[in-house]
């Protein structure tokens, strides 16, 4: 994790002085953009390790920014930026395929500590398990952990690493119902910062992937008031 690189998106040029200097402390490499143009232009070259997308920007917004990144990997671990009144954005956001999002005005602390969590979430998920553990089966759906695919039948499964770890919470015990507090816990190991409603709009943007594989009945359930379940194969 120390040495990987940070890419910060934002228009604000004291906040981008201020956060690499934070992240250069805990040991990380630090690209900085004063737009989502800027940051595009560079992206295509390559692709950080890391991407912190302001969502207020000139000439390319982080939503959009978002959505052109995720089109690229779906693997790149993605935290947003929003102000508290942006919740609508906020959710547009993680629906376009951010892990995470953070509010400013936030604390340096908190910062740091979300990129270390999500980039933890991405080295464990390419660490190596048992050999008893490289498979998750649960009817139609089949996660292979080792090379991080997911498919539904014949069909690929793009999933994001944070909808990969929430899908693999569920297909685990087929029929148990989990509360979000629950899917927090397995999907974002080791980070206290999420609010549970994220979890809802997660599960909404696996039930569209599910159903452009093929999923003709919806896999996952909602039990109002407790949580979700994925259901047992028939």
């Amino acid at each position: 994790m120390t040495g990987a690189l940070v890419a910060f998106v934002d228009d604000e040029e004291s906040l981008r002085t201020t956060v690499s200097l934070a992240l250069r402390r805990d040991g990380f490499r630090v690209e900085t953009y004063a737009d989502g143009l800027q940051a595009l232009t560079r992206f295509e070259r390559a692709l950080p390790d890391l991407a912190i997308l302001d969502i207020v920007m000139p000439r390319l917004d982080g939503l959009e920014l978002c959505r052109r990144l995720r089109a690229r990997s779906e693997h790149l671990p993605i935290l947003i930026l929003s102000s508290k009144d942006e919740e609508l954005d906020r959710v547009l956001g993680l629906e376009l395929g951010a892990d995470d999002y953070l509010c400013k005005p936030f604390a340096l602390r908190e910062l740091v500590a979300r990129v270390k969590a999500l980039l933890r979430r991405a080295r464990l998920r390419q660490e190596p398990q048992g050999d008893e553990e490289q498979l998750v089966e649960s009817g139609a759906l089949r996660l292979d952990l080792r090379r991080f695919e997911a498919r539904w039948r014949d069909r690929t499964l793009p999933l994001t690493l944070t909808e990969f770890n929430l899908l693999e919470a569920l297909a685990r015990r087929p029929g148990v119902v989990k509360s979000r507090a629950q899917l927090l816990a397995e999907a974002y190991p080791n980070d206290v910062h999420v609010e549970e409603r994220t979890i809802d709009t997660h599960i909404k943007r696996l039930r569209k992937k599910l159903a452009d594989a093929g999923a003709d009945d919806d896999p996952i359930d909602t039990i109002h008031g407790l949580g979700y379940r994925f259901k047992v194969p028939g």
